[in-house]
């Protein structure tokens, strides 16, 4: 990393922005067959939603997620106990860690967090409410890549 010598805060801000871009190059991994991913993954989770990346939300959520799939978010997502030993262990083993994403939040949504709220402050409560968009747990409403893991805000197409 350069050295700046007469701004030391470029330099921390530099680090900031790498740190930045590490962290989001983690959570945009593809859904589609995440990186280390099992295959009870991919054909239980995105048999109903995006299969959301690990890294979007700490241990504490996903533990509070895979423990209550009987009643999902208002809907009876059970699995096989040995189907959600294999995805339990593989997202907590890659969930969010000591930043931003991991803190717990509110019925562990990934949409009730507060990077996500943050991230998303601008966009106004009309527009979750919209038929095209539903909730914030739509992703794939404004993030037309949001399957595959990209969240690019310069993508971002929010629909009438």
């Amino acid at each position: 990393m350069a050295t700046y010598r007469y701004f030391p805060s470029l330099q921390n801000a530099a680090l900031a922005a790498l740190l930045g871009l590490a962290s989001f190059a983690t959570l945009a991994q593809s859904s589609v067959g995440l990186k280390g991913a099992p295959a009870a993954f991919n054909t239980e989770c995105t048999s109903c939603h995006i299969g959301y990346a690990p890294g979007l939300t700490g241990e504490a959520n996903w533990r509070g997620i895979m423990g209550g799939l009987d009643k999902h978010f208002g809907v009876d997502a059970s699995i096989d106990g040995k189907s959600r030993q294999t995805i339990s262990a593989w997202l907590i083993s890659q969930a969010a860690k000591g930043s931003q994403y991991a803190s717990a939040s509110p019925e562990f949504r990934i949409s009730k967090s507060k990077w996500f709220v943050r991230q998303h402050d601008e966009v106004s409560s009309k527009v979750w409410k919209r038929a095209s968009v539903k909730s914030p747990a739509n992703c794939g409403a404004c993030h037309d890549g949001a399957d595959k893991g990209d969240f690019d805000e310069d993508r971002v197409r929010v629909p009438s």
